[in-house]
């Protein structure tokens, strides 16, 4: 991402959606749509909104998690080794 964020007003969509969404692809920086002054939305290229996805999975994933582990929930690693090596070494 640019040091300077590229926003644009949403009247500058509507002229040329074409161009902002091929520089937005092109760059795979966020455009900032404004309207009224202030800023309504993002537009992002496909690829970096499903990256960008995957991401929150992994950290959603993380969370639950850490929740698990403080409530005491989860399963000993040694157990789940052992399981694991039962797996492999089965025909």
């Amino acid at each position: 991402m640019s040091a300077m964020p590229n926003i644009i007003p949403i009247s500058e969509l509507r002229q040329d959606a074409s161009a902002i969404i091929k520089r937005a692809s092109t760059s795979g920086d966020p455009v900032f749509i404004t309207q009224h002054g202030r800023a309504s939305a993002v537009l992002v290229s496909a690829g970096t909104y499903e990256r960008t996805q995957r991401e929150l999975e992994i950290l959603r994933i993380l969370a639950q998690g850490e929740a698990d582990i403080e409530a005491g929930a989860g399963f000993d690693l040694d157990v789940v080794m052992a399981e694991a090596d039962e797996l492999l070494d089965a025909p």
